[in-house]
């Protein structure tokens, strides 16, 4: 079986022969003129390709996180990400492929993403552009000493910054430290 087609619902849980057929697949962006904050994810891993959602795979806090520190009313699931534009919340990808993990991308991949975010947020306008992840924030901006929170970077006219990534697999970050670093930057974007 192939992947959903863009803004299509996928199984809920992809089989493995899914998840291999995902590789290389892409996910519609979450977007719309003037958000508060335009989250930039690393890329799409294989799950969230499989199913035509951001942040699908279970273990994955963000949903969690975005909800525990107010940015939206109640505990989204993936399912329902087009929700995300009522609370002026969006999602897209610096690497627009699905791969297995974010240690497949090239860093020239993403810092070419970079470029294409700034596309986007001159086409749109976010207030606050939040990279998901400060790894690959440093790589794709070239920042390589760069820490979590607010970034001197200027990106076609909106605020950026560094935010941890949500995935299960960060144990470093605990979902109360996640919260209150996005907590931080809702107050910041002023939303909720």
């Amino acid at each position: 079986m192939t992947p959903a087609p863009p803004g299509r619902s996928g199984p809920e849980r992809p089989t493995p022969d899914q998840l291999r057929a995902a590789a290389g697949s892409t996910i519609d962006d979450v977007i719309g003129p003037g958000l508060a904050v335009l989250f930039c994810g690393i890329n799409p891993g294989l799950w969230s390709g499989a199913v035509g959602r951001h942040f699908a795979r279970p273990g994955n806090r963000f949903w969690k996180v975005l909800y525990g520190s107010g940015f939206t009313d109640q505990l989204l699931e993936p399912s329902q990400q087009d929700r995300l534009l009522e609370f002026g919340l969006g999602v897209t990808n610096l690497v627009e492929r699905a791969t297995a993990t974010a240690a497949e991308l090239a860093p020239d991949e993403l810092r070419d993403g970079r470029g294409r975010l700034a596309e986007k947020v001159a086409w749109f306008h976010p207030g606050v552009v939040a990279v998901v992840g400060l790894g690959a924030f440093r790589t794709a901006f070239g920042r390589p000493r760069a820490g979590i929170g607010p970034q001197n970077v200027d990106l076609a006219g909106a605020a950026v910054w560094a935010v941890p990534n949500p995935s299960g697999l960060q144990a470093r970050y605990q979902l109360d430290d996640l919260v209150a670093t996005f907590a931080e930057l809702r107050r910041a974007a002023r939303t909720g």
